[in-house]
């Protein structure tokens, strides 16, 4: 007979929950929004929370988590950016993880994914969605205040040059997070996806303190999560984020 745990928090993303088997784990965000699901994901009320399952094979951020990322998550309170949004299956639970103190603005450039992305946000107070080509952040800079956290989806070949860019323009200075979800096929077929995951990594060190990045196989072929903090000497729009009590930047399983 398998042996189940309770839901508990994670220490450093207070509003991710884990709930442990003998074998393997579910992950659980703890909902902002309401019903009806996003994408047909479980909802299961919990001590007095409403908890939406965070699936592996859906969401790439998910999918980093269970493959033992340890590296920066969004924190309750903190304002994040998304880029390539789409309609809004991480975004909400990125939503879902920085609570209703928190905002999260979702970028999304094509038309249909944004319109089911307005749709779900119909139901997230919190999450905010742009209409917009994440390549050209002045379009959209003045919509967006400045944040403490980045995360990228945008399939594109330069898609570092791509987070640079709006990190320079929109991200907080020391300790701010970004996190890039790295589609290596999108980068071309001349190089396999550990070298191009270390070309985007060099491009990435550049202003951040990389944390180890992980291969989001086998749920998402191709992908690795890449990403961390803000090092100290890049100067910062309004200097440095601090954590919010009792958490820390990094993330370590509890």
């Amino acid at each position: 007979m398998r042996t189940v745990r309770r839901v508990e928090p994670d220490r450093a993303s207070p509003r991710l929950w884990r709930r442990r088997f003998d074998e393997r784990e579910e992950l659980w965000t703890e909902a902002v929004g309401r019903l009806p699901p996003v994408y047909g994901e479980t909802w299961v009320e919990r001590d007095g929370r409403r908890l939406r399952r965070f699936e592996p094979a859906r969401s790439k951020l998910a999918a980093a988590i269970a493959a033992d990322w340890t590296g920066p998550l969004p924190r309750p309170g903190e304002r994040w950016l998304y880029l390539g949004a789409a309609s809004g299956t991480t975004a909400s639970h990125v939503a879902d993880l920085v609570g209703p103190s928190g905002s999260v603005y979702a970028l999304e450039r094509s038309v249909r994914p944004f319109a089911r992305l307005l749709a779900t946000s119909e139901r997230y107070p919190n999450l905010l969605p742009i209409l917009g080509d994440a390549r050209v952040p002045e379009t959209y800079a003045d919509l967006v205040p400045v944040v403490a956290g980045l995360y990228a989806d945008v399939a594109q070949p330069d898609q570092a040059e791509i987070v640079r860019k709006n990190a320079e323009l929109l991200l907080a200075g020391a300790g701010a997070a970004v996190l890039v979800a790295l589609k290596t096929p999108s980068m071309g077929r001349e190089h396999g996806p550990a070298r191009h995951r270390a070309t985007a990594e060099s491009a990435l060190s550049g202003f951040l303190d990389l944390e180890r990045a992980v291969r989001l196989d086998p749920f998402h072929r191709g992908h690795y999560m890449v990403g961390g903090v803000v090092r100290d000497d890049r100067p910062g729009v309004r200097g440095p984020v601090t954590p919010p009590s009792g958490t820390t930047r990094g993330r370590r399983r509890s």
